[in-house]
């Protein structure tokens, strides 16, 4: 019989948690309400949302809103542009950015103004993503924003990065690779203040993630396929054990991945429900 665990860490972070919360309290009261951007990185939780009247709003749509009408940030957080925009509008906003994006979005603030024009910014995050735009918001676009170590290379080479440099990372990235990106610029001998901000509950989920993925047979990771923590998450467990598999939902698992005396574990991103775990735990626990 297969053997099912599923990893007791996996599931939403604190300040999905409490994003949320706060939408399904709202909606207790009233028929729908707006988010600006996906809540959270995954489909099935979009949709049990939905049924509960939550609508995803793109930032192009705003104007669609009547004046008094809720709009609600996700924990990604938003550029200071949006709250501007929001105003002249009239929406009323629930503000659930996460306190640690609050708290990075603060210290990228007081950095860019510490630098008074000298200097880099530098943020390590995926390009594009919605807390890098916000991050990127505070201080006007003037950063500059690396997925890894080449392209840091790349900017410094074409000189774009001047010293003394702040550097910071998106909450939700990969330590060792942060520290990859540390190395580089102190191996330039340039000045380098680092600031600590990827998420402690992240870290601390990346360190024992891969413990747990090499202590089962079988690795089933459950994600969103457009959460970007899930893509760095699934490769830490897939270079951990090579027998990892990411699924959207029980409609993915293919009962071929499993030997009957296997042992499987079960985890997921930041961004999967804890009701979506124990979904994939039972339908694999019924496999023969």
């Amino acid at each position: 019989m297969i053997n099912v665990e599923i990893d007791p860490r996996s599931g939403f972070c604190g300040g999905v948690i409490r994003a949320i919360d706060k939408a399904e309290r709202y909606l207790e009261n009233q028929p729908r309400l707006h988010s600006l951007g996906e809540m959270v990185h995954n489909e099935a939780e979009l949709e049990r949302l939905g049924a509960k009247g939550l609508i995803s709003l793109r930032h192009e749509d705003m104007e669609r809103l009547s004046p008094g009408e809720a709009l609600l940030i996700r924990a990604h957080g938003e550029p200071p542009a949006t709250y501007r925009k929001a105003a002249e509008l009239g929406l009323d906003i629930i503000d659930c950015t996460c306190p640690v994006v609050l708290r990075l979005q603060e210290s990228i603030l007081s950095a860019y103004r510490q630098l008074d024009g000298k200097g880099t910014i530098v943020i390590f995050g995926k390009i594009g993503h919605a807390e890098v735009l916000g991050l990127v918001g505070q201080v006007g676009g003037d950063a500059v924003v690396v997925e890894n170590t080449a392209q840091l290379k790349e900017h410094f080479e074409k000189g774009e990065i001047q010293a003394p440099v702040e550097l910071f990372s998106q909450t939700t990235m990969n330590p060792e690779e942060y520290e990859d990106i540390c190395n580089y610029l102190t191996s330039k001998g340039i000045a380098l203040n680092v600031h600590n901000t990827i998420c402690r509950q992240v870290a601390e989920r990346h360190r024992m993630l891969a413990d747990f993925a090499k202590g089962h047979d079988v690795i089933v990771f459950v994600s969103g396929s457009l959460s970007s923590n899930g893509r760095v998450l699934f490769e830490l467990c897939r270079s951990a054990n090579p027998r990892t598999y990411m699924v959207g939902s029980v409609r993915d698992i293919d009962g071929k991945w499993f030997k009957p005396s296997d042992s499987v574990g079960v985890c997921g991103a930041t961004s999967t429900p804890k009701w979506l775990l124990e979904e994939v735990a039972r339908h694999i626990s019924t496999i023969s």
